[in-house]
């Protein structure tokens, strides 16, 4: 079985996209879908989903913390960890398990941005081959549950960045991975809501002293300071 994990704080209307769009997805009914939700989040708009997919209400807050508990309560063997705002394309589950069968032990997606923007579409073309941004969130890990544990799960200390941290450790062990080139679709709203030099710079400044040891709660002031959310 295949246990996809979605983190969200106060992601109503995105999760209820998502999960309105996950009947598309081949082989969903042999997977299970696991809301880790923050303390506060309401159920609200999730209502309608009860009894389809499991709405676990996380003891901490923080999308490490909520990644690792809605792990504690997957049965799957093969573990996916998937954002409230991205949507995966129909064959997603069949790509992981293809995957996973020809010896890989974790993987992440491609991805395209829900806009036709330019500028994005060169963003986008990074992630389709393994480079210093590889690892974010936003594709989708996907890791057997074995290999999970044995990386150590996430850094609960870990409040930005937490999937960079866990795919640093990865590499350490030297974990076969791979990347999908089946694109998942990423919002732009962070775009919209600041400017395309703005983030990328950010992005490329927090990577930088990510890489040099900067301590999470100062990389998270720092991106709180510049990052309009």
């Amino acid at each position: 079985m295949i246990s996809i994990i979605i983190p969200a704080h106060k992601e109503g209307k995105n999760l209820s996209i998502l999960l309105s769009k996950f009947t598309t997805i081949k082989d969903i009914d042999h997977a299970e879908v696991i809301i880790a939700l923050s303390p506060d989040s309401p159920i609200g708009e999730l209502n309608d989903f009860k009894g389809k997919v499991q709405l676990l209400h996380c003891k901490q807050k923080g999308r490490a913390a909520q990644m690792n508990e809605g792990a504690s309560n997957a049965k799957g063997e093969i573990l996916v960890f998937l954002h409230a705002d991205v949507q995966p394309p129909t064959t997603f589950l069949v790509d992981i398990a293809n995957a996973i069968r020809n010896g890989y032990k974790a993987g992440f997606f491609s991805y395209k941005f829900d806009t036709d923007n330019f500028w994005l579409k060169i963003n986008a073309s990074f992630t389709k081959i393994d480079g210093i941004f590889t690892g974010g969130g936003d594709q989708c890990l996907f890791i057997s549950a074995a290999v999970f544990e044995q990386v150590g799960r996430f850094n609960n200390d870990q409040l930005l960045m937490e999937d960079f941290e866990f795919f640093k450790r990865m590499k350490l062990k030297k974990i076969p991975y791979t990347i999908i080139e089946n694109p998942l679709i990423v919002s732009a709203r962070k775009y919209e809501r600041n400017s395309y030099i703005r983030v990328n710079l950010t992005n490329l400044l927090l990577v930088i002293l990510f890489n040099f040891g900067c301590s999470s709660v100062r990389l998270k002031s720092i991106h709180d300071k510049l990052i309009r959310t």
